[in-house]
């Protein structure tokens, strides 16, 4: 069966398909040097659809990568793979304690999928993403504007974030390199910042004065657990749940991208200010905030 394809953007290619599309996975990666997997889910109504995405979905891609001779396969994984960090104490691609959430566990699947698979490879695990058109920091952007944030627990939470247009930069750094072959690798800025240290950020960047609203964890957790019950009973993927409690409530998210800085040369170059400011901007281009 010939899958649809048709010209997009720059002279890309589109194949229409999904991942379990046997016949879309056979075209997309005929005749490809390098082949970038950032398809994921992220929210879902139950722990088996984060393994037939995030897990199988990888594995297939991978093998029909493999078989087409594909020069290398960049997977997008995540930090929730390696786990959260203690105070003071970036984890480092092996030093995590591992992941906290059965999305992690479904993306370190994927990840041990792609190794299996026999495709030369480069695993790149992003920490928290932010910039243009990424919607996960809207909520927060909006919260700011209305003068006040939601803190979770004491805002202390150490956090390493990444503009979107320096991760672009990282992916094919990490994809053309070949000292980066058959490695895994963080890719955030070299500056953690705390959780309450950002939303005074956020706040400069809409031009507003924020009071921080810390929200006790025991609180967030059943809060959470509730709203997860809530949005399964209707049907829905709920992005917040009790199980994301894991993350949300650990001491921190911070990791070092050393490992990338020295086998690709990349490191994060835009400020946390400036890429907030460019963030506030877009959004209300947009009409979001």
């Amino acid at each position: 069966m010939r899958r649809s394809q048709r010209s997009g953007p720059a002279g890309c290619r589109i194949v229409e398909g999904s991942l379990e599309d046997e016949g879309a996975r056979r075209a997309l990666v005929e005749g490809q040097d390098v082949l970038y997997h950032l398809a994921g889910l992220v929210a879902a109504r139950k722990p088996a659809d984060f393994q037939r995405v995030n897990a199988d979905g990888a594995a297939a891609l991978a093998a029909a990568a493999a078989r087409a001779g594909v020069g290398r396969f960049l997977l997008v994984s995540s930090l929730a793979v390696t786990g959260p960090s203690r105070p003071g104490h970036p984890v480092d691609e092996a030093s995590g304690p591992g992941p906290v959430t059965t999305y992690g566990r479904s993306k370190r699947a994927g990840e041990e999928a792609v190794r299996a698979s026999g495709v030369p490879f480069t695993i790149v695990r992003p920490p928290a993403v932010y910039g243009p058109r990424d919607r996960a920091f809207l909520a927060l952007f909006r919260s700011a504007a209305r003068g006040f944030a939601p803190l979770l627990g004491d805002g202390t939470q150490e956090l390493t974030l990444v503009h979107a247009a320096d991760l672009a930069r990282a992916l094919v750094a990490a994809a053309t390199s070949a000292a980066t072959a058959g490695g895994v690798y963080h890719a955030g800025h070299a500056e953690p910042v705390t959780q309450r240290a950002l939303a005074e950020e956020v706040g400069r960047a809409v031009g507003r004065a924020v009071h921080a609203i810390s929200l006790p964890g025991p609180l967030v957790r059943a809060a959470l657990g509730a709203a997860g019950v809530a949005a399964r009973a209707l049907g829905r993927s709920p992005l917040l749940d009790g199980d994301k409690a894991n993350e949300l409530l650990a001491l921190g998210w911070s990791c070092s991208s050393a490992a990338l800085r020295r086998d690709a040369s990349w490191s994060a170059e835009i400020a946390l200010s400036e890429g907030l400011a460019d963030t506030a901007r877009a959004y209300r281009r947009a009409g979001w905030l």
